[in-house]
């Protein structure tokens, strides 16, 4: 099963600790944007990415996805 949440990453900074957390579960999480798709735990991955505009958090699985969706409420865009 997937989850999909919508997020904003506003700075470098808010980059760098989103991809460090997300880092430390064992889910397979992916990040998109329009057509591009990318491993949420690369910071290079989420650079690649158009910030200016909301991304797609979609977690593969159910496991740990009161944990994810915890850690991740402060990026979730209202």
């Amino acid at each position: 099963m997937e989850t999909n949440f919508t997020i904003s990453l506003d700075s470098i900074a808010e980059v760098n600790a989103f991809a460090n957390m997300i880092a430390h579960f064992t889910s397979e999480i992916d990040l998109s944007s329009g057509r591009y798709i990318v491993n949420a735990k690369s910071i290079m991955g989420i650079f690649s990415l158009d910030l200016t505009q909301p991304l797609t958090l979609t977690v593969h699985g159910n496991d740990e996805i009161d944990e994810i969706t915890e850690a991740i409420a402060p990026y979730i865009k209202k």
